[in-house]
């Protein structure tokens, strides 16, 4: 069982990975069945129109968060890693004005997002809460090739052949890959770390670089972080309104100003690492939600955790180096990959516990590693971090990921430095095992009603509405 650090960290743009980046994916991946053999078609039948139809918790939020917008990006060839966040609506009037894509290597296809992509809430897909069904039409309206995505969290999209996969074998996209550390719980991450000497970072790298270079598994690292800090930056650069209609003003400038002076000044302030966190995971949850470029950790409604620790520790840390980095990530990775096996990393599965939770969860676990923190230490981390998670729903106010979201980025950081600084002080010993966490929460999302799993039907998305 293996899932790359490069599964868990995809560089792509907001505001959801699983209800912007997923919808893109899956209709670039549609485009790329059309010219494929593997479908029967009717002699001489050829493609003249495409459309989509969005299912579930997509097409309740799907406005708000963008997912109609990035079907029309992803048909016309688009992936979220290559997506411009300047041009993309630019894109997205010229498609909507000429009713028309033109993907690379393909025909002209009839395209009216007014009329072809359409959010059904009245026919949920039995797979997942994040359904998608995709249509290639003849120019007499036959349909010629149907095929149902799911995005299932993190910016993956599986099939339904793909996903009953993952239901039987508790994997994502690692069928046939072979690693020599092929832990798929803290359990047997634990023995093989003590049974050979290596810290979860080394076994990680080791298991990455059976499939890369490692020049090719740095340099991957290396823009994973660069992305992360572009997009701390460019939050704490931005003011103005978000977004959406909530009428959100963005905050992380203005507060990193008020941190700025006092850091200049020399004033005391007992939570200024705290303050230091937060303005980080809000600026790029900022970011996040006016459709910038971020990097899912593991999910783009949970992208600030992760930054703001990484951020945190080479501001006060003087040892914090550029390998250092590189293991706080792998280690995070290492982390992430178990959850997402044994549970899952998406909010309309098992609510944000799934999201913030697991961030939080991640990042602790690679901040107690580059503070030299043992496999049992890290372990414990992320277990202190996942289980004062456990529970949260995802009740985003009008489908945005704005609020709570933002600022529940910035207190799953807080949580993650409290839970690697109390893990680091221990021996590693503790009372309720990772495994058990992860599984709990996997529990918890399933028992949970779905009103509170990212559709915004319960929660704060209804209560903030009617006060």
């Amino acid at each position: 069982m293996f899932l790359s650090v490069f599964d868990l960290f995809k560089i792509g743009i907001g505001p959801s990975s699983s209800h912007t980046m997923g919808p893109m994916t899956a209709a670039a991946r549609f485009l790329a069945e059309i010219l494929s053999d593997d479908w029967p078609r009717p002699a001489g039948a050829k493609v003249s129109r495409v459309g989509a139809s969005l299912h579930g918790s997509l097409a309740y939020t799907g406005v708000g968060h963008g997912s109609d917008r990035a079907v029309v990006l992803g048909f016309t060839g688009l992936v979220p890693v290559n997506v411009d966040p300047d041009e993309a609506d630019s894109i997205v009037a010229k498609v909507t004005a000429e009713k028309r894509v033109t993907p690379p290597g393909h025909p002209t296809y009839h395209f009216d997002p007014a009329t072809d992509l359409v959010l059904d809430k009245k026919t949920p897909l039995k797979g997942h809460a994040n359904g998608m069904s995709f249509y290639a039409y003849d120019a007499g309206n036959r349909v010629l090739l149907r095929r149902i995505y799911y995005s299932i969290g993190g910016g993956f999209v599986v099939s339904e052949e793909e996903l009953q996969r993952i239901k039987q074998r508790g994997s994502v996209t690692t069928e046939g890959k072979k690693v020599p550390y092929p832990f798929k719980n803290a359990v047997e991450m634990l023995a093989m770390a003590k049974r050979n000497g290596l810290s979860i970072a080394e076994m990680k790298r080791i298991n990455e670089e059976t499939y890369m270079e490692r020049e090719k598994l740095d340099g991957g690292l290396d823009d994973i972080w660069a992305a992360m800090k572009g997009c701390i930056d460019r939050g704490l650069s931005q003011e103005g309104i978000m977004p959406g209609g909530l009428k959100v003003r963005r905050r992380a400038r203005q507060l990193h100003d008020k941190l700025q002076e006092e850091w200049s000044r020399n004033r005391p302030n007992p939570l200024l690492a705290n303050d230091w966190l937060s303005i980080y995971a809000m600026a790029v949850n900022e970011e996040n939600a006016a459709g910038g470029r971020v990097v899912t950790a593991p999910t783009n409604g949970a992208a600030g955790t992760l930054p703001a620790v990484l951020r945190y520790w080479l501001h006060f840390h003087p040892e914090a180096d550029q390998d250092s980095i590189r293991d706080f990530l792998l280690t995070a990775a290492a982390i992430g990959g178990i959850i997402k096996t044994n549970a899952s990393i998406s909010g309309a599965e098992v609510g944000c516990q799934g999201e913030v939770g697991s961030a939080s969860a991640m990042a602790a676990a690679g901040l107690c590693a580059v503070m030299g923190g043992t496999p049992e230490q890290v372990e414990n981390a992320a277990e202190i971090a996942l289980e004062h998670h456990l529970g949260m729903t995802c009740d985003p106010v009008g489908g945005l990921v704005q609020v709570p979201c933002i600022e529940r980025n910035a207190l799953g950081a807080v949580k993650a430095v409290t839970a690697a600084s109390l893990a680091i002080k221990g021996d590693g010993q503790h009372f309720v095992p990772l495994d058990a966490a992860i599984e709990t929460m996997r529990q918890t999302g399933a028992d949970m009603n779905e009103r509170y799993k990212e559709t915004s039907l319960g929660g704060l998305a209804v209560n903030v509405v009617e006060c």
